[in-house]
């Protein structure tokens, strides 16, 4: 089976996780510490704070820079539910909007400024597939509305500039994406005192931590606010390491696979989307992380994926569209975004991650093309 997603784990991973058990230390410590200062550099960032997931990460932020009961804050529809979990973990409401196209399902910002209102308090603005959305266009959405802007980077870790220009950001490492710990996150921040509030927040708003306890000689702590067990462990960490000396290669082989994607897929428009077919014409920066496709209006998707899954090629759908799931459909019945519905209803991954070579790429294209009721131009593999 051609997997959508696949990680790779090997002999590196395997020595530092046996290192890691035979140095008797398994809990958030000095490999936690190193792993958030690798990042950080790889991000061009000052710092970091490593915790149990992108989920997390996103809680804490949202806690951190003040995000509350009585406040709204932006959300996409077209991401994973737990970007919207967050802010109902935090008390506050959240306000759903519509992405900007077929081709571009990055939240649109002129439906967020539509929906802002005296209660606005934040916006969070995912990067969908890895794809960066456009710093300067929401640095100047947020601070002209005095909005805080939180990054959902889950898709985009070593993507250039992710991470750079909201008040914080939220990676994940979950078995899919380009790195992985398995379960794991991390957040960086502009604002050294929020990246500490969240390295408190994360470790039950401890002043300090085990580890820190157990090189300075000390055996009292404080608790000064609430906190939550939101630790990164050890073992975690050893794997993070392993994986971020390989994250630009991987991402190279992600780009140069997408390309070619784009390339064997591209003469089919109209017919097919290819969302972020015009990101490929510059040399704009994005971490590759899945590559969805949106089928035409009257094909059958189902189909398409019984046809695939025959020739053992797995298909994904990134995502269900957050407001029409059973729990938000019930919160907020009214909601209706029809460009992200629209794409929810028609879009289905492709199998990207490194481990692939340029003939699944063309395999995938071939079966895609015999797909029942959905037919590629002619020539289109010649």
């Amino acid at each position: 089976m051609l997997l959508v997603a696949e990680p790779i784990l090997g002999s590196e991973e395997k020595t530092v996780l046996s290192d890691v058990v035979d140095s008797g230390w398994l809990t958030m410590g000095g490999r936690v510490r190193a792993f958030e200062r690798a990042f950080a550099e790889t991000h061009g960032a000052s710092d970091a704070v490593a915790v149990s997931s992108c989920t997390a990460a996103l809680h804490l932020i949202l806690a951190a820079l003040g995000v509350g009961p009585g406040d709204e804050v932006l959300v996409p529809s077209m991401t994973f539910v737990a970007t919207v979990n967050c802010v109902l973990y935090a008390g506050a409401t959240p306000v759903f909007v519509d992405i900007e196209a077929l081709d571009w399902p990055l939240i649109s910002g002129a439906d967020a400024a539509a929906k802002c209102t005296g209660r606005t308090k934040a916006v969070i603005v995912m990067h969908y597939a890895g794809y960066v959305a456009d710093r300067d266009a929401w640095r100047d959405f947020a601070s002209s509305r005095g909005l805080v802007l939180i990054e959902d980077a889950a898709h985009a870790a070593g993507a250039d500039q992710a991470g750079t220009f909201g008040d914080a950001a939220a990676f994940s490492f979950y078995g899919n994406k380009n790195i992985t710990t398995a379960e794991g996150g991390m957040v960086i921040a502009s604002d050294e005192e929020v990246l500490g509030k969240i390295r408190q927040m994360r470790n039950h708003g401890m002043t300090s931590g085990t580890f820190q306890r157990f090189s300075n000689l000390t055996v009292g702590y404080d608790v000064t606010m609430l906190g939550y067990n939101y630790r990164m462990d050890e073992l975690r960490a050893a794997v993070g390491l392993a994986q971020l000396r390989r994250l630009a290669a991987w991402n190279e082989k992600r780009r140069k696979l997408t390309r070619q994607y784009m390339e064997v897929l591209g003469d089919c428009r109209p017919e097919l989307t290819l969302p972020f077919a015009k990101w490929h014409e510059s040399p704009q920066q994005s971490s590759h992380h899945i590559m969805p496709v949106v089928l035409p209006a009257n094909v059958d998707r189902q189909g398409v994926i019984n046809t695939l899954r025959e020739l053992e090629i797995q298909t994904s759908n990134h995502y269900p569209a957050a407001h029409q799931l059973s729990f938000y459909r019930n919160l907020f019945p009214s909601v209706c975004l029809t460009r992200t519905e629209e794409f929810a209803k028609r879009q289905i991954t492709l199998p990207l991650h490194p481990r692939m070579e340029q003939g699944d790429v063309e395999m995938v294209a071939t079966a895609l093309a015999g797909a029942p009721d959905f037919q590629l131009s002619e020539g289109l593999l010649a």
